[in-house]
């Protein structure tokens, strides 16, 4: 039988490649022209990303609102990175 892998690792390092971090802060904010998508869901653009232990928060604006949007570390199956492609 095969173990399930821990993927959060993986996850973080991906993440912190999308990002960069805030100075003063635990928050990363996502890196110019660098795009995230988790689990096939909405593309994040311009978020601020903070990685707990428990989970994962991006807050974007929206308006003249902060839309929080919350996922459980073991609930990420997928994350893409979308980016400009480089000549």
């Amino acid at each position: 039988m095969i173990e399930p892998v821990n993927m959060r690792p993986v996850w973080e390092k991906i993440l912190e490649y999308a990002t960069s971090p805030v100075q003063g802060t635990l928050s990363r904010k996502q890196r110019k022209g660098v795009k995230i998508q988790i689990n096939d869901g909405e593309v994040l653009e311009n978020a601020t990303v903070f990685m707990s232990n428990e989970f994962i928060r991006f807050t974007q604006k929206s308006g003249n609102e902060n839309v929080n949007s919350y996922y459980a570390w073991e609930g990420v199956q997928q994350i893409k990175t979308i980016s400009p492609q480089e000549d």
